[in-house]
């Protein structure tokens, strides 16, 4: 059997090649919306990819399963769950596909890959488990997509919290008690092969190791360790969950109806600085600056967002730009393709040009407008006046454990439709736990016409400033 397991950083996914070497076959668990990076590693091992799968339907990147489909691999799917978490896409379809059930499997070659239904974090999802049928008749491991995490379970919370479902958190963090149960009597040999990894906004406390075991979750996974009854493990897993990124709602809805179809990659023309002046008066427009926070603290074209290209920045680019927006970059031209790729992945197809930071430049130079962000301190805050207030984007549960005396909070991947709760008639001074998320939260204010200021600063100086 060949195994590999793919990761993407910014969205601390991971998706698997699982390939039959006697025959040369291979499918793909959880790929990702650019499947070609998964089409080019088999080729390199002399494997075609017959078949790809979800786990479920999911709610931080776009599926591939749709693009594999489209390129006549068959896909697997589950059946599981009511009549709202169904692939519609696939429904009268003329697409090779089969939708599976509770104890369905398929092969690969000597490959066998059996679904069991896994529900809690979402009502369809499938774990799969897979035997390789030339060494063995019983399971070696299991892709368990947001199921079981290594060190943590797939939050019950998403339908509610994220896809606006009333009432269903609590009634599914139940459902996915009764799960873990099920698990608990898994032999404790067998390898997790988990969907998502540190970072990633489907759990609250997961590990970065890659993989784990059923024995070693059982015996360090405080989320299953809190399973000594239902109510105290509906109370853990309920707890201290982070607020979900705003696009999540979009993504469950575009992988259930079915992911656009745009035949590739967008291609963004780069602009002469006299259409890059033209940018700010564009109706439905968002010009989104990828430098560092000092960089357009110093200097950036008024109305532009900010998202440095880091681990963040798919967060923060679907949390701050909708689908219907054309979006304009400013990046360096070998950042380009990394940039619409991230942006792609997680449904923002519409990247019309770019400029570089040299660009930026010529422009200020021949006359540009230019806008700064102001910064300060932890210090400027320690006496407010009456029109100033203090905004805490960070997380409620951080909020919770130690903020501003008087400070409003927000999350920063909330703040897109919360924005009009904010005081207008008052200066605000956004701050986190040491400025990237309050950097670019203090960006899309000031797009939207607040007075802000970035309290470039580290929490923990506040909390120095209190006990001096």
């Amino acid at each position: 059997m060949y195994f590999k397991q793919f990761f993407d950083e910014k969205l601390a996914q991971y998706a698997y090649l699982i390939g039959c070497q006697a025959n040369g076959t291979a499918v793909v668990i959880d790929p990702m919306r650019d499947i070609d990076q998964y089409i080019d590693h088999a080729a390199k091992q002399n494997l075609t990819i017959v078949a790809a799968t979800d786990t479920h339907i999911h709610a931080d990147y776009i599926s591939g399963l749709r693009e594999f489909a489209e390129r006549g691999v068959k896909v697997y799917a589950s059946d599981e769950g009511d009549k709202d978490w169904k692939y519609e896409w696939l429904k009268d379809s003329d697409y090779d596909y089969e939708l599976m059930k509770d104890g369905d499997f398929f092969k690969v070659g000597n490959i066998t890959i059996k679904a069991w239904h896994t529900p809690g974090h979402t009502p369809e999802h499938l774990t799969f488990l897979i035997t390789d049928g030339a060494a063995a008749d019983e399971p070696m491991g299991m892709a368990t997509g947001d199921f079981v995490f290594v060190g943590d379970v797939g939050r019950p919370d998403l339908l509610e919290s994220a896809a606006g479902m009333a009432d269903v958190m609590e009634p599914s963090a139940r459902t996915l008690y009764k799960t873990v149960e099920e698990f608990k009597k898994m032999p404790e040999y067998m390898q997790i092969w988990p969907g998502h990894g540190a970072g990633s906004a489907c759990g609250k406390a997961l590990g970065a190791i890659p993989e784990t075991t059923v024995g070693y979750e059982l015996r360090y996974n405080n989320s299953l360790k809190s399973a000594t009854s239902e109510d105290s493990f509906v109370k853990f897993i309920l707890e201290g969950q982070p607020e979900p990124p705003l696009y999540f709602a979009r993504m469950k809805r575009d992988n259930k109806i079915g992911p656009a179809l745009i035949g590739g990659l967008p291609q963004p023309k780069r602009l002469t600085i006299k259409e890059l002046k033209g940018i700010a008066d564009k109706e439905n427009a968002v010009l989104l600056d990828t430098r560092e926070r000092n960089e357009y603290a110093a200097g950036h074209i008024p109305g532009s967002l900010l998202s440095p290209l880091n681990k963040q920045f798919n967060t923060v680019a679907g949390s701050y730009i909708t689908e219907d927006e054309e979006i304009y970059l400013v990046v360096n031209d070998h950042q380009v393709k990394e940039a619409v790729l991230d942006l792609y992945n997680i449904g923002l197809d519409k990247v019309a040009g770019f400029v570089t930071p040299r660009d930026l430049q010529m422009y200020k130079e021949q006359g540009g407008e230019i806008d700064t962000l102001e910064t300060v301190t932890f210090e400027r805050i320690t006496e407010l006046k009456e029109n100033e207030a203090v905004l805490d984007v960070r997380k409620g549960s951080e909020y919770g454990e130690a903020h501003v005396e008087g400070a409003l909070n927000i999350a920063h991947t909330r703040l897109l439709p919360k924005k009009e709760e904010l005081p207008r008639d008052k200066k605000l001074f956004v701050h986190c736990q040491t400025g990237g998320r309050s950097a670019v939260a203090s960006a899309l204010l000031k797009r939207a016409g607040f007075d802000v200021a970035l309290i470039e600063d580290d929490f923990a100086n506040y909390k120095n400033l209190q006990t001096a």
